[in-house]
């Protein structure tokens, strides 16, 4: 196997870990006006995600970090073509993560309500355009024959890609619904597993039609197995959501981006990036490529840090792998803003 295939693969399973573990973060966010009752209760769910949530972002840094250095020609094609919609992604993320940081600085509803709001809408944005970017990038987009964008904004917002964005919308809110189900007690965490139901048939609809559109213009064989096993998973997991298994229906949101998001990348190759562009050039893995010297010290560099990584980001979520309420919240971090988001529900 070539090394560009086997950065293509990599940067596939980067993709797969940010939708799957930031996916819930996002979908929590956006539910805080939803499923909480009162500030107490969106403690506890901002709480559910706070030792995580910057770690899930990490994957996304390392994807683009990846695509750069792996795939130049991809990297500049991508980020030219869609600046804006890429340009707010980054934005939101960052408010995101201030709103995080600033929420508890100072006591008053007034102070936390704004940063609430920064938080919903810092989640609701990323989970929308992402789908949208990645429907455009398995879709194709015009790229000329000197391998640059030569379309506009308007070009982006097509009904598949439109269609793309809804699936990974409705699919963070019902993944996020599940988190907060397995990982709160009371009466939040009936609420949330409610919801999930709910939101997660809107979601296998829409994600049924976005997948067999995809399998019909550019799928396989591969992606047809991922996709159907996919849509199963996702039927499974609302059914254990409405049993009350809540670790099983997770388990089952988690496995249907994973295996959705994989499909997606088997659809694509050996493109990277297909024109619609009858004289256009598609990227592909062999002719957007790095050198294959920077591709082998980048091999070389993975084998020796991803396994840290990747222990070190399980230990985190072993540590804090416990329910929390709003019991756990002392009464003096009640009265003066709450608990850090960073910090252990102890």
């Amino acid at each position: 196997m070539e090394l560009s295939t086997v950065w293509f693969c990599l940067i596939a399973v980067l993709w797969v870990g940010y939708f799957t573990l930031e996916g819930f973060d996002f979908g929590v966010g956006m539910l805080l006006p939803v499923l909480a009752r009162d500030d107490r209760e969106r403690r506890v769910m901002i709480n559910t995600i706070g030792p995580v949530w910057d770690g899930n972002e990490v994957w996304v840094l390392t994807a683009g970090g990846a695509t750069f250095a792996a795939f130049p020609e991809w990297y500049a094609t991508l980020f030219s073509g869609f600046y804006l919609p890429l340009l707010l992604i980054l934005l939101a993320l960052i408010v995101r993560g201030v709103a995080f940081e600033y929420r508890h600085q100072r006591p008053g509803a007034t102070w936390a309500g704004w940063w609430d709001r920064v938080i919903i809408v810092g989640s609701f944005v990323p989970a929308l355009l992402w789908g949208v970017a990645f429907a455009n990038i398995v879709h194709g987009v015009p790229i000329d024959a000197d391998k640059e964008f030569a379309g506009s904004l308007w070009t982006l917002l097509n009904p598949y890609a439109l269609l793309g964005g809804l699936v990974t919308l409705t699919l963070f809110l019902t993944h996020g619904a599940m988190f907060v189900a397995l990982k709160t007690e009371g009466d939040i965490r009936h609420r949330a597993r409610a919801l999930a139901v709910k939101v997660g048939a809107v979601a296998a609809v829409l994600a049924v039609v976005f997948l067999v559109w995809t399998q019909a213009h550019t799928g396989n064989g591969g992606s047809a197995v991922l996709f159907a096993l996919a849509a199963l998973a996702l039927v499974a997991g609302l059914l254990m959501a409405a049993r009350g298994r809540e670790g099983w229906a997770f388990l089952g949101t988690f496995v249907t981006l994973a295996l959705a998001v994989a499909g997606l990348f088997v659809a694509l190759f050996p493109d990277v990036m297909p024109t619609t562009l009858a004289d256009g050039l598609s990227l592909t893995t062999s002719n957007a490529s790095a050198t294959d010297y920077t591709l082998k010290v980048m091999t070389i560099v993975a084998l020796v840090f991803t396994p840290l990584v990747l222990c070190y980001q399980a230990w985190t979520y072993w540590v804090f792998r416990r329910r929390i309420g709003v019991h756990h919240l002392p009464d003096a971090e009640l009265e003066h803003g709450g608990p850090r988001p960073t910090a252990s529900p102890a």
